[in-house]
């Protein structure tokens, strides 16, 4: 059986996640993702095999290089799972501001 890993585990991770904001920037070789980080290369290695299998990150072949760039499909994905999250949470807020404003109005 060939288990899948999970996209939200995958940035769960804090330095996944980081990852992902510096190739979001521009593509990069897996040498220079790992002297971002204070970590061994074989660990960053571990993170970018990760998030590669999870296809938040799609790699290209230049020469003797391999450089990673970010999947903008599958982080579009993600972004339009969270929407109705971010809908409710924006509807909260504006009844939250709301309320707050009409009991500072009430005590004036």
């Amino acid at each position: 059986m060939d288990l899948r890993r999970d996209v939200f585990q995958a940035i769960a991770d804090p330095t996944r996640r980081t990852i992902l904001s510096l190739i979001a920037l521009q593509a990069m070789t897996p040498g220079v993702i790992a002297s971002n980080f204070d970590s061994t290369r074989q660990t960053i290695s571990k993170h970018i095999q990760i998030l590669t299998e999870c296809e938040l990150l799609q790699q290209r072949q230049e020469g003797r290089e391999i450089y990673y760039h970010l999947n903008p499909q599958k982080m579009k994905e993600i972004a339009d799972w969270l929407q109705p999250f971010h809908q409710l949470w924006d509807d909260r807020f504006r009844r939250l501001d709301t309320l707050l404003k009409n009991q500072k109005t009430k005590k004036k």
